[in-house]
């Protein structure tokens, strides 16, 4: 057998680097934690759109779009693997007025977003808003309406939703084109405005968002792909004043290799960035609720 000599390493990484080349994998890794399966006997368990994480990987809080709110513990092995739910609460959520929400038109929720100070936002679609509980038991406090988007309509409204410095930020599942990009809308002091545009690549849906505890934005997407299933994708950012940079594609994964991922919590592990995604089964029993992990080492 000849014997193949190798091209020096130096000199394949300048060859990359006079090319343009980017090296993706060389300045950080994103490893795979883990999966966990979560499953509840309450009729009202299940289509999680939702998630926040504790920033120390031991609590949580789960949406579904059935505006049910569950909350409570998670327990974890020595390698921080998932080991159980432990749900210590539940909370049908309410309109203005104190009347829980029924499922569809009006109680259709689908972002989550927990603020410093314990406040509770969730955006709806369908009729189209983002409601502050103080509390899970609360009465929704009424806000200004967010403006009316190209592309937003039944089922397809305000879905990624995160909070930074007492600012929210949403980000609409879909626009009116697939190569059109997603507006950044921001609500503070009960006034929308903007942040800039997100690129849109065709197919892909923005259906969760948070900021991580390294001040970057983390884009969860979306891609449906009829009987071959969900694939899902992972964007960060930074989002500036002059709107978003330095976007880089963290994960895209096969479709099947996970549910329908919706939901994404960022937080530190103590190790790295752990991203943590939840799936919405859509009541149906050929699906499944998953709680998937990775993590960021910078």
């Amino acid at each position: 057998m000849p014997i193949r000599r190798r091209r020096p390493l130096t000199a394949v990484l300048a060859g990359l680097i006079l090319s343009g080349t980017a090296l993706p994998g060389w300045a950080r890794t994103l490893d795979y934690v883990g999966t966990y399966v979560w499953s509840g006997s309450e009729a009202s368990f299940g289509g999680f759109s939702g998630i926040e994480i504790s920033p120390d990987g031991t609590g949580f809080h789960a949406l579904t779009d059935r505006a049910q709110l569950y909350w409570g513990s998670i327990e974890r092995d020595s390698q921080g693997l998932i080991r159980a739910m432990n749900s210590a609460g539940r909370a049908h959520l309410k309109d203005s007025k104190g009347v829980p929400l029924p499922p569809g038109y009006t109680g259709d929720s689908e972002g989550l977003a927990i603020g410093d100070d314990g406040a509770i936002w969730i955006s709806f679609e369908g009729l189209d808003r983002v409601a502050l509980y103080d509390n899970p038991d609360a009465t929704a406090r009424a806000l200004q309406p967010p403006p009316r988007l190209p592309g937003m309509r039944l089922n397809s409204g305000l879905e990624a939703l995160a909070i930074r410095d007492g600012t929210l930020y949403a980000v609409p599942e879909r626009t009116g084109d697939e190569n059109q990009p997603f507006p950044i809308l921001t609500f503070r002091d009960n006034t929308w405005g903007e942040a800039g545009e997100i690129r849109r690549d065709p197919r892909w849906l923005a259906v969760g968002g948070d900021f991580g505890p390294d001040g970057w934005f983390y884009l969860l997407e979306r891609d449906f792909r009829g009987i071959l299933g969900f694939a899902s994708r992972i964007r960060r950012m930074r989002l500036t004043e002059a709107g978003p940079r330095d976007e880089e594609i963290l994960l895209t994964t096969r479709p099947l290799q996970y549910d329908n991922l919706e939901g994404i919590s960022v937080w530190h592990d103590g190790q790295g960035i752990r991203l943590t995604m939840i799936s919405d089964d859509n009541f149906l029993l050929v699906q499944r609720t998953e709680l998937v992990e990775y993590r960021l080492r910078d």
